[in-house]
């Protein structure tokens, strides 16, 4: 079965081809213009890990909505932080998930995504997918999308309806509530494993 975040890697061909100004076309036509180019960068042999990386991680940054997916991982708490601690959170909340997922591409296998269903509120969209691994098993995943000056940008993903965001926030929710905020803010700025094995709820 795709791991959690063997599956977010091979969706992040999703993720970036988010991050075209929203007038070209509906979420899906967008994403279904620019995943070519993000899975040949993924898949070119002359490409270095590292660079490889640095390309992922490029079109990542301008496809998320970091701040938004940040806020809504660390839930009630937000509210209760200052604006200081609010813009540390979003910078070690935006490393976490570089060294979680952007840190994995290498383990891409050349999964493949199907387009099933687009869903368009307002400045909210839903595109939801199905990736096939190399096994033939077929994983849904969705993206979770709103629109800020004319682009569509994520702020959450799901992989079989486990969501990036509800899971982190559960974590978050359990450190802070068991021990304090600011032992959350310190086991981000660890730059090795952010969570003990006994936090975990999902695999990675």
């Amino acid at each position: 079965m795709l791991t959690h975040s063997v599956a977010i890697g091979s969706l992040l061909a999703l993720v970036v081809a988010t991050a075209v100004p929203a007038g070209a076309g509906a979420p899906t036509d967008q994403i279904r213009q620019r995943v070519d180019d993000v899975v040949k960068v993924l898949e070119d042999p002359a490409l270095k890990t590292s660079d490889r990386r640095a390309a992922v991680r490029k079109l990542a940054t301008e496809a998320f909505d970091v701040q938004e997916t940040a806020r809504r991982a660390l839930g009630p708490h937000w509210q209760q932080r200052t604006p200081a601690e609010r813009e540390e959170f979003v910078h070690l909340f935006a490393d976490l998930l570089e060294r979680t997922y952007i840190a994995k591409i290498d383990l891409y296998g050349g999964e493949r995504m199907k387009f099933t269903e687009e869903k368009i509120d307002g400045d909210n969209a839903i595109v939801r997918a199905k990736v096939t691994t190399k096994q033939g098993t077929e994983v849904p995943v969705e993206a979770r999308m709103n629109k800020k000056n004319d682009r569509w940008l994520i702020y959450d993903v799901a992989i079989e309806n486990i969501s990036l965001i509800s899971n982190y926030r559960a974590q978050f929710d359990r450190i802070i509530r068991t021990s304090s905020y600011s032992e959350l803010v310190k086991r981000l700025r660890n730059r090795g494993e952010f969570l003990q094995e006994k936090d975990r709820r999902v695999g990675g």
